[in-house]
């Protein structure tokens, strides 16, 4: 099963790679796809999910594509939770150029969706003397 996941992966990197530099990461029983360093596409469950977003959404409802859900408990019940990532439509999986107008549109909402998060900042912290700087030194102008 763990090899014919690996080439599931590596067939998945190679449909993606006509965009830029892909780089995989297992993450959460799947893998993770990061195209210049940006999360674009994930597998759950040997299939491929691409991000969507308000303007993508619609694309692929109208493929037939579906989203990536989760079960998630609340209290004594467990809810589906839908996300934004649709299964890529299956002749997409069949070329790296079926694939690019698809890997394009989640490439686009995965963009969109990065412009709209604050920069994270991290805290500033004051500089320390040197060790062995003496008092003196600091006092001098």
């Amino acid at each position: 099963m763990a090899a014919a996941l690996n080439e599931f992966v590596a067939r998945c990197a190679e449909l993606l790679s006509p965009l830029g530099a892909v780089r995989t990461r297992r993450m959460f029983g799947g893998h993770g796809f990061y195209i210049d360093e940006l999360f674009v596409p994930l597998i759950a469950d040997e299939r491929l999910y691409l991000k969507a977003d308000a303007l993508t959404r619609s694309a692929f409802e109208g493929a037939g594509c579906t989203p990536f859900t989760f079960e998630k408990a609340r209290g004594d019940t467990v809810e589906a939770v839908a996300t934004s990532y649709f299964s890529a439509p299956e002749d997409a999986m069949e070329s790296p150029p079926l694939m690019q107008p698809w890997a394009r549109l989640a490439l686009a909402a995965a963009l969109r969706a990065r412009a709209t998060k604050p920069f994270a900042t991290k805290p500033v912290r004051k500089a320390r003397p040197r060790k062995g700087a003496s008092a003196k030194a600091s006092t001098k102008l």
